[in-house]
């Protein structure tokens, strides 16, 4: 089995080397670069099974790195941040990264949170993907909306939708059950395949973003309680 291939953005010397060593222990195999612009050119260049990028960076910061990745690619981003208060979350995850790892991290959590994405998108990662999807097989149309279940197609008046792997899952989740509401924490479960607590901040900007391709109408806000897709 081939080892999953890391791209870590991190600035600090001491770090850097520190979490690639802990990475490569667990069988990953890792480049490691000191800056947004370095980052870029190893990202293009060894095409990384999974991303993990400082906010904070020289040349090209962490959140502008993201998205430049995600205009050319749908591979899996974690950015990794100093605090979980910060904007620069929210900022990371609307740029289009899939998770978010607070600064100063334990080294079997970030390894975790890794496993956990992969897992989503399918890599190996040291662990089987998940194959098994919600929803019926076949078509789902809601209104102008289609949701292709076999094909991981969307179309939204006859014109494909790109997604995001996480959007994805995400929008199945909602059209295995539509009408009925799902909770920020069982979609964090569900999606995010977080065994324990985690930031629902995760959800809202995900479900914003989906919002934005497939209908600002078509997913509703429950409050206090989630969302819903309508049917």
């Amino acid at each position: 089995m081939a080892e999953t291939h890391v791209l870590f953005v991190e600035d600090d010397d001491v770090i850097r080397e520190a979490t690639q060593l802990a990475l490569e222990r667990d069988g990953f195999a890792v480049t490691a670069v000191p800056d947004g612009l370095a980052g870029l050119e190893a990202f293009r260049a060894n095409k990384p099974d999974i991303a993990l990028l400082d906010v904070m960076l020289p040349g090209l910061d962490g959140v502008s790195l993201c998205r430049r990745i995600r205009d050319e690619s749908t591979v899996p981003v974690i950015m990794l941040s100093a605090r979980a208060d910060s904007i620069d979350v929210v900022l990371g995850l609307e740029a289009g990264a899939d998770d978010y790892v607070t600064k100063p991290f334990d080294g079997a959590v970030l390894v975790a949170r890794i496993r956990a994405v992969l897992r989503r998108f399918g890599h190996a990662g040291g662990v089987a993907g998940d194959t098994d999807e919600p929803g019926e097989r076949g078509v789902l149309t809601f209104g102008d909306l289609e949701v292709d279940t076999e094909g991981m197609e969307v179309r939204r008046n006859g014109r494909p939708v790109g997604l995001t792997p996480t959007e994805m899952r995400l929008l199945l989740e909602f059209s295995s059950a539509p009408g009925t509401v799902l909770s920020r924490d069982k979609l964090l479960e569900r999606v995010w395949d977080y065994g324990w607590g985690g930031d629902t901040r995760v959800v809202d900007v995900h479900v914003q973003r989906l919002r934005t391709k497939i209908g600002q109408d078509r997913i509703e806000t429950v409050r206090g309680f989630g969302y819903k897709l309508k049917a």
